[in-house]
This record gives C-alpha cells, sequence and structure tokens, in this order.
C-alpha cells in the first residue's frame, strides 16, 4: 500500500501529505490517528498537535515557522496561520563526524573529459565570446547568428523551418493547425568535433552605474575565461565603458597567473567599421576552432568532477526526493575527493547553525557567517527580508516559510564537512564541499557557480524550470514523475520513484552519479545543453533573493 504521509524528521510536528487528503479523511502514522479538519493538498504539511498563539513549528528537527493562531491537529500549515522563524546561529566548536558513504563501486571509474594545462579537467569544450560592455551585444548577436548556423551549434532551424511551412500554409489558403514541427538537427553537420559550443556572454553591465558592479563584473568574466569547460575566448569592448580591457586583462592574470589558453581582444573604437570589427572577430575565432578541436576528451579520475547544486522552481517534494538524492550523490563525489559547491545564502536561512557546526575549522565558519550576515543585513536594510524569498509558486506547492524552503535546499549538499566558504567569484581551490554566496534566483546562482569553477549543475526542480549555463552543462533533476511526464523535453532524471517508494535516496544518489559521469564524458547531453539554455545573469552585490 502506497505511504499517504512522511514525517521528515523525528522532531516534526507536520506530516507532510505525499497525495492529497480529502476533509475528514482519517491518516494513520506509527500508531497515531489524524483527522483531516480541512483538505491537504499533495506535497502540503498538516499538523500533528493542537497548536497555541507563539509554538514553535518544527520540520526537518528545525524551527521553521511559528504559529500565528490556535491550530486544531490535522489542520493544514498555510500563510496565514504560520509565520517564518529560525534559530539565531553562532560558532561553538561543534565536533562534528562525518560517516563518509560507501565509494567502492565507483572508485576505479573514470569520465572522459578535457584536460587543461593547470590540471583542471573540463566536461566540456566551449569557445567563448565575452563583451565588456552592453553596447558589444548585438555584434555578439550577429556573430552567433552567422556562426551558429553555418558550423552546426544553432537549435533554431526547425522553429525557423516551421515558420516557412506557417507562411506557405498561410499563402496557400491552408489551415495552420496542421503544420508539424520538425525535429531539431542539433550536433548535425560540424565541423568541428572536440568543440562542444560557441557561447556567447551577453549581459547588461560594464557602464553607467557605479564603479563597483563594473569591478565585480570583470571578476565573474574573467572567471568564466578561466573555466576549465572554456577553451579560448573572443572579447569584443567598445572602448570608453567603465569595464576597460586592462582591467579584465589584470583580473584574469590574478584568477590564473598562469592564464594561457588563445584569446583574441577587439576593441570598436579603434577598429576601422562595425564590418571589419565582425569579420575580424568571426576569422580570429575561426582560427582558434582550429586549435582547440585538436584537444581530444581523455580519462580522468572522479576526483575531478567539480558539481555545483541548484533548486529551482521548487515544490513540497524538493527537501523530500530530488534534494536528498543529489545530497547524496554529492556525499560520493566528497568522498572520492571531488568537489561540490552549495550557494545560494537566502535559501540557507534556518540552517545555518547545521553549517556552522560542519565548518571544519573556525575561520571557515567565521567567514560564512560574516557573508551570511551582510547579506542579511542589506536585504533589511533595503525593507525586506530572507522570509520574501518563497515565490508564489513555492507557496502553492507548500513551501510556506523561508526556512522550510532552506531546509530542504540544504538537503542538496548532502551532509559531509564544510572545507571552505566561497565570496562571490571566488575560484573553489579544495576537495570537499564549498558553500558560495550567491542569490538564491536561478540564473544569478547558476552564473555564479560556474564562476567558481563548477564544470557540472545539478539543478532540482518540482515545478519546471528552463534554465542552463554557457559553459556549465546544467542537469534537470525533477521531484515527481508528473512533472518529468509534463515537461520531459527540459527534465533529465526523475526522482519521483523516491516518493512513490519504488527507489531510496541513496539507490536514487548513485543513479544520480552515473548520469554526471555520461555527462560528463559528453556521452550523455542535457536537456539544457541541447536546447542551448545558456542563461548569464551577473549579480551586482545588491539585494536579490
Amino acid at each position: 500500500m502506497k505511504q499517504l504521509v512522511l514525517k521528515v524528521h523525528p522532531e516534526d510536528n507536520v506530516l507532510v501529505a505525499l497525495t492529497g487528503l480529502s476533509k475528514g479523511a482519517v491518516v494513520s502514522y506509527n500508531g497515531n490517528e489524524f483527522a483531516m479538519q480541512e483538505d491537504i493538498p499533495a506535497k502540503h504539511k498538516f499538523f500533528t498537535q493542537d497548536m497555541k498563539t507563539g509554538d514553535a513549528i518544527i520540520m526537518y528537527g528545525v524551527l521553521v515557522g511559528k504559529a500565528q493562531m490556535n491550530i486544531t491537529k490535522g489542520s493544514r500549515m498555510s500563510t496565514g496561520n504560520t509565520k517564518h522563524a529560525a534559530e539565531p546561529y553562532d560558532y561553538r566548536n561543534a565536533k562534528f563526524e562525518w560517516q563518509a558513504p560507501d565509494v567502492s563501486r565507483f572508485k576505479e571509474r573514470t569520465f572522459n573529459g578535457y584536460h587543461r594545462d593547470d590540471g583542471r579537467v573540463g566536461t566540456a569544450n566551449y569557445w567563448l565570446f565575452i563583451p565588456t560592455v552592453f553596447c558589444e551585444n548585438r555584434n555578439l548577436d550577429v556573430i552567433r547568428e552567422a556562426m551558429h548556423n553555418e558550423l552546426g551549434y544553432a537549435v533554431t532551424d526547425k522553429y525557423k523551418q516551421y515558420t516557412h511551412q506557417l507562411l506557405e500554409a498561410f499563402q496557400n489558403g491552408e489551415p495552420t493547425d496542421t503544420v508539424d514541427l520538425r525535429p531539431s538537427a542539433y550536433q548535425q553537420n560540424r565541423p568541428f568535433k572536440n568543440v562542444d559550443g560557441i557561447k556567447f556572454l551577453n549581459h547588461q553591465g560594464g557602464c553607467g552605474g557605479i564603479r563597483q558592479d563594473a569591478a565585480i563584473l570583470s571578476k565573474l568574466l574573467a572567471a568564466y575565461a578561466d573555466h576549465p569547460n572554456v577553451g579560448g575566448v573572443t572579447v569584443l569592448s567598445l572602448g570608453c565603458q567603465n569595464l576597460q580591457v586592462q582591467d579584465f586583462m589584470t583580473d584574469l592574470k590574478a584568477h590564473n597567473p598562469h592564464f594561457n589558453k588563445p584569446i583574441h581582444v577587439f576593441e570598436q573604437q579603434q577598429s576601422q567599421s562595425e564590418e571589419q570589427l565582425i569579420a575580424e572577430a568571426i576569422r580570429k575565432t575561426f582560427e582558434g576552432l582550429v586549435e582547440i578541436n585538436k584537444l581530444e576528451r581523455k580519462p580522468a579520475s572522479l576526483d575531478k568532477l567539480c558539481i555545483g547544486v541548484k533548486c529551482g522552481g521548487s515544490d513540497g517534494f524538493s527537501g523530500i526526493s530530488a534534494n536528498p538524492s543529489v545530497g547524496y550523490c554529492s556525499d560520493l563525489v566528497v568522498a572520492l575527493g571531488g568537489q561540490v559547491l552549495l550557494a545560494e545564502f537566502p535559501e540557507l536561512c534556518g540552517v545555518e547553525q547545521e553549517l556552522v557546526d560542519r565548518s571544519v575549522n573556525e575561520p571557515t565558519a567565521r567567514k560564512f557567517m560574516k557573508l551570511m550576515r551582510a547579506y542579511e543585513e542589506r536585504v533589511v536594510n533595503a525593507g525586506s527580508s530572507f522570509s520574501m524569498n518563497p515565490s508564489p509558486g513555492n507557496i502553492k506547492d507548500g513551501l510556506i516559510t523561508d526556512a522550510i524552503k532552506s531546509a530542504g535546499a540544504a538537503k542538496k549538499g548532502g551532509t559531509s564537512p564544510v572545507v571552505d566558504v566561497l565570496d562571490y567569484t571566488e575560484p573553489v581551490t579544495k576537495p570537499g564541499l564549498s558553500l558560495v554566496c550567491t542569490p538564491g534566483n536561478d540564473v544569478e546562482a547558476t552564473t555564479g557557480k560556474a564562476a567558481s569553477g563548477a564544470t557540472l549543475i545539478l539543478f532540482t526542480t518540482g515545478l519546471g524550470t528552463p534554465t542552463g549555463n554557457p559553459v556549465c552543462p546544467t542537469i534537470k533533476v525533477s521531484t515527481n514523475s508528473a512533472l518529468t511526464k509534463r515537461m520531459g523535453d527540459i527534465i533529465d532524471i526523475d526522482t519521483g520513484p523516491v516518493i512513490e517508494g519504488e527507489k531510496t535516496i541513496e539507490e536514487m544518489g548513485e543513479e544520480i552519479l552515473e548520469y554526471c559521469i555520461k555527462a560528463a564524458s559528453g556521452e550523455i547531453l542535457p536537456r539544457a545543453v541541447l536546447l542551448n539554455q545558456d542563461d548569464f545573469i551577473p549579480w551586482k552585490r545588491g539585494v536579490s533573493l
């Protein structure tokens, strides 16, 4: 018989409905019976005891809210009866001990990646176009269309054909609803078989705003140029903007003093014409593609993996199926000597003490607390709070408070020690789990993870989020099978079997790692890669949740 409800932690005073429960239904759990006082939609929670105003609401074993009124046992948790709350945190010299998972199954495994001169191994080999200022975005668009179409990297051909067929049908007086969308011819007729793509970092920065914005953007772009998945770079500059080419080159050398990838820089105000600029940029890039195409995938041990973990479009099952499964995969990667990046600081609100206690030393814990408190202070000074992080979609699907969302979101990082804390754009240098300061916003967070060195991103979603990253293949992990069936064109892995009781968290986590190995080897292309979902949003360090 399918389990109807779930208690996530023994100390919780709420249960999660795994399926919709009708008002009046009586549910048994661990010898106790609960009569539903109202309809409880799947993914939502109901109280296991009568609550008084001000009582602590516990889920995942931590404080996630306070009762705003007297609540009867069996009532649904809602924004009307529950308000966000989280415990204070501080360093307390906890003696954390980690029980690493059994990795014997993966100990001798390898993936086929691109070996860089500095010892890092990429999971892809991209050529990257970087504008130092938004004024160059149009030139990038022109170059993108030319090179993508001619070199086999475009994914829009089927839509062009579809539009052409619609036009023909209209002109011939035929119905347009009978026109079929043809499948994509992605990866066909590519002359450069060892170049996985040509990517473009269009953005709205580099001038205007404040000089600090340009400085942060420079560091971000330098981190992308130095990314292990990038084989070569073309930089387009206007010339008069705040972010000068020399600033970018200085940050690039600071990021990696031994940077030796091919890089071509073009400044429009020094060129003869726009036509000459674009033609020369295309020609030099083409020559660069010939060079980086000589690099072939070779075996690398799994300790060369650097996996970023992210959740977006989260639902009430995120912290129960997908995130813990990704967390177990994270623990496997750490146990194998690899790197895992957990970010989204607004979505760590409420679990700070656990992460402080897991820190390997006091300086690491102190850095996390300093960044976390500074971030929250900026949010409060702007008249907001971390409690406003859950979106309407999150709330509708059962994530009532930020602390609930955060406690489930943190599960993606697994259970291993926190070995390092990285500020925005700081590169990962240590094996193990590192925390990266980014917003919770999907694209700002994935942009920041790639900047710190993630070579794959595991992105969990319960509602469906069509996003990816230009240089870091992004793997979508669904929390429930219904989403996988409905939006299968963007989902790579379904953890719905965990909810159905068909697979354990551990089994699912191992399956996810198997997928990562294939994706890192280029044997599987995640949907986000197939769809060219190359989302890139720099964070200006302002208030963003």
